[in-house]
């Protein structure tokens, strides 16, 4: 079997061809812990593997909720996207929990 121009990060099922003897080889990345690699997985996708890479996390948005309990977030670009089964990219997008304080909040009748 050949990877040809199918490589694929971490462990992925479908990432498969044909191989020799009714078998089937991956191109996944994992295939290499597994040992069912097809012949040409080095050459085709290690080589030139590429990690995914992200910017700095940008500021924290303002509360859900202007009054009680909400949430806010916070988000990332990908700045180089994971290319021939490079390292997935990270989470991009952070939340947590918030309390809105806004000053009408304790003068509803």
């Amino acid at each position: 079997g050949s990877c040809g121009h199918r490589c694929c990060p971490g462990r992925n099922n479908a990432c498969w061809a044909p191989g020799a003897r009714w078998t089937l080889c991956y191109c996944d990345s994992y295939c290499q812990r597994t040992g069912d690699c097809c012949h040409d997985y080095h050459a085709t996708c290690r080589r030139a593997a590429v990690g995914c890479a992200v910017g700095p996390w940008g500021p924290w948005s303002g509360c859900s909720s202007p009054c009680g309990v909400g949430s806010r977030a916070r988000s990332r670009q990908v700045t180089v996207p994971p290319r021939h089964g490079g390292e997935p990219c990270p989470d991009l997008m952070q939340r947590r929990g918030c309390l809105g304080e806004h000053p009408t909040c304790g003068m509803a009748k």
